[in-house]
């Protein structure tokens, strides 16, 4: 019997037992269809963390000093700038302020922070203007807004040249932001930003303890890294640990190991399901050989030899953990939509997987598939007509 013989009764001896059949390849199914739904969720929030640490800027550098009574001067400030591989520098303060306008109000966090944060963070406002170098000498009380932070407050009116209340104080809103959406944790939409003389006054702290470098290029940042830690470890020596520098660069491979790990862990579980379902073909399939052992005797008096037997049924165990595989990839895609659409989440089929989704479903059957096919062909031909 050739090989295109032994399909056409594989697929006869399916579509004989439809409803078996369908349950044999569910563990198939809900096992392709799990490692392409779970993958995809991974690669997408990998893809997601990628694109919103990208919108960081891949040139930026974090420098803070966590040490007690440890701070920078202005002529620090200007000692890093002027290092190699350097673009900018923007010193910030951190801060925090209850707006108010009329009867809307909101708590929200934000930045002292300097003219120069808007060329290193990429902050330019979509209204009216950023703080300037004249703000910052004369302390003045202007504020820049956050996208939400500006619906919240003032609808869908234009806030700029508008004042609101910054902890009971005025202040005069000159500009503000784009919608940013949330990066790394944190909104982007749902600050302010002052100057950064204002900030200092506002929280009663004079010193520089946190900074954004610029550089000059992608390429450059490990050498303004190396120049800025040489730097500091002048000004601070032996205090090492009261002080940091990252950079975006790193932090995006971090996370994205991080995130690579977990859809592999993800992947790895979901693959379980098809070692399930390939067991599942397997007790099937010895059902079936003992079923039509009477069957496997006739064919094998009348000259069928084993290599015969033991194709039938491994190319059956084969057709059904192929078939399984087809349906689950199909669902697969389509609850990788839903999840998506109703979910709101990031999913990023990858045809590569489903690939190896359907590869390793074929090989689950071959593999599950071998000894019951191998049972059948050792079958005794007269003890088999035999069998009752």
């Amino acid at each position: 019997m050739n090989i295109f013989q032994s399909f056409k009764m594989a697929f006869r001896s399916i579509i004989g037992n439809k409803l078996r059949s369908f349950l044999t390849m569910l563990g198939i199914i809900i096992g392709v269809a799990s490692v392409i739904v779970l993958v995809s969720i991974g690669q997408g929030s990998t893809d997601s963390v990628t694109n919103k640490i990208s919108t960081l800027g891949t040139n930026l550098i974090s420098v803070s000093l966590r040490g007690t009574d440890m701070s920078l001067e202005k002529s620090d400030i200007e000692t890093i700038k002027k290092l190699e591989g350097v673009e900018d520098v923007a010193p910030y303060v951190s801060t925090s302020a209850t707006l108010k306008n009329g009867t809307n109000s909101t708590s929200v966090s934000g930045y002292g922070v300097t003219a120069s944060y808007a060329t290193v963070k990429d902050s330019k406002p979509a209204l009216g203007r950023f703080i300037s170098d004249l703000d910052v000498e004369a302390k003045n009380k202007v504020i820049v807004l956050g996208y939400d932070t500006s619906q919240t407050l003032f609808g869908l009116l234009n806030p700029v040249e508008k004042n609101v209340l910054v902890n009971g104080v005025s202040y005069k809103v000159i500009g503000v932001l784009p919608e940013k959406g949330t990066s790394t944790g944190s909104n982007g939409d749902s600050l302010l930003l002052i100057p950064f003389s204002t900030a200092q006054r506002l929280n009663a702290d004079t010193g520089i303890t946190s900074v954004y470098v610029s550089a000059k290029s992608e390429n450059a940042i490990d050498q303004a890294v190396l120049q800025i830690k040489i730097l500091l470890g002048q000004l601070f020596p032996n205090q090492s640990d009261a002080y940091s520098v990252s950079n975006s660069k790193d932090l995006m491979e971090t996370l994205t190991e991080v995130s690579s790990t977990m859809t592999t862990m993800l992947g790895g579980i979901a693959s379980i399901s098809l070692i399930v379902g390939g067991i599942g073909i397997m007790n099937i399939m010895l059902v079936s050989v003992t079923e039509r052992t009477k069957e496997i005797g006739i064919r094998k008096a009348i000259g069928a030899k084993r290599w015969s037997i033991l194709s039938q049924f491994l190319i059956e165990a084969i057709v059904l953990s192929a078939l399984g595989g087809i349906i689950g990839i199909g669902a697969g895609i389509g609850v990788g939509r839903l999840v998506e659409k109703f979910a709101s989440m990031a999913v990023s089929t990858s045809v590569p997987i489903i690939f190896l989704s359907f590869g390793f479903s074929i090989l689950t059957g071959i593999i599950f598939g071998v000894f019951p096919a191998n049972k059948a062909s050792k079958l005794n031909p007269i003890e088999a007509l035999r069998f009752e």
